[in-house]
């Protein structure tokens, strides 16, 4: 036996009794790191051949994982096989994970069997446009723990999973693709109505990426404090090349010029102050 085997064969340490060496111990690394890369290499060549063939996002979702966790666990097993470290050895540490989950990972656990649930249900999918507990945005990946938003401000967020489940969601793009968007804008008392609903609905129309089915809609919404308020509802594609945020500030642009160029006034807030009794007014030096 020479010196290296000698070495490799010394014992570290106990476990369930059972001899771990430091060979096996130098070994654990190398299989650990090999089995990992090519896992790795395996999925993102898998899900790189659904992509090419057009496939959904969610379904590469589901391939990735059904791949990954599995093969996590595959890897683990063998490992402990090679170390000929039988699973029953593991016994005492399995009671002592099982009341670690009970305390403290809850949330995690509910995170995780949401996160499935999401992918298999698919209430929300990738590219879907949601709402949910104040924040509006597209999704971009479901995560096993949480999912990533892209706010219409262009800031992403990271929402646990078990909230999308929990919480009410507004799914805009459950059905299809397309997307309603509003622009308010308030006028002047005494201005023509009808007029100001020809202009609005000539803005709405003359830009490209707005539908024409659905038809967009003008609506007299209110009778404001300051105001006359218009609502123009119109629809877009939330997967197009511009925002709804973007596509809305445009309309906006619009309807500025055209309420300019035909004399219409946009209101801003306005006060009338009554006075009961009689207001005199005093010049600067002037005693009462």
């Amino acid at each position: 036996m020479t010196d290296i085997q000698k070495f490799s064969a010394i014992k570290a340490f106990t476990l369930g009794g059972y001899d771990v060496t430091v060979g096996q111990l130098v070994f654990i690394p190398l299989v650990i790191t090999c089995g990992y890369l090519l896992l790795n290499w395996l999925v993102r060549r898998i899900t790189k051949q659904m992509h090419r063939r057009s496939m959904d996002v969610n379904l590469v979702q589901v391939v990735r994982r059904a791949i990954y966790i599995p093969g996590l666990i595959v890897l683990s097993i063998s490992l402990l096989e090679m170390l000929n470290v039988p699973l029953s050895a593991f016994a005492f540490i399995s009671g002592a994970v099982a009341i670690g989950i009970g305390f403290g990972a809850q949330n995690i656990i509910n995170n995780f069997i949401s996160g499935w649930i999401l992918i298999w249900e698919r209430p929300i999918s990738i590219n879907d446009f949601i709402e949910t507990g104040g924040v509006s945005g597209t999704v971009e990946e479901i995560n096993t723990r949480s999912t990533k938003i892209r706010r219409v401000d262009g800031v992403h967020l990271l929402v646990p999973n078990s909230k999308l489940i929990e919480e009410t969601v507004t799914n805009w793009t459950l059905e299809d693709k397309l997307f309603r968007c509003t622009v308010r804008v308030g006028v002047a008392y005494g201005s023509d109505v009808d007029k100001v609903r020809n202009l609005l609905q000539k803005a709405v129309v003359a830009h490209e990426l707005i539908l024409t089915e659905p038809p967009p809609q003008i609506i007299f919404e209110d009778f404001g404090d300051s105001s006359l308020v218009f609502d123009a509802y119109f629809w877009v594609y939330s997967v197009g090349d511009k925002s709804a945020r973007e596509i809305r500030s445009d309309i906006r642009f619009i309807i500025n010029r055209s309420f300019a160029d035909n004399g219409i006034t946009i209101a801003f807030p306005q006060r009338d102050i009554h006075i009961d009794g009689t207001l005199r007014l005093q010049a600067p030096g002037e005693s009462c």
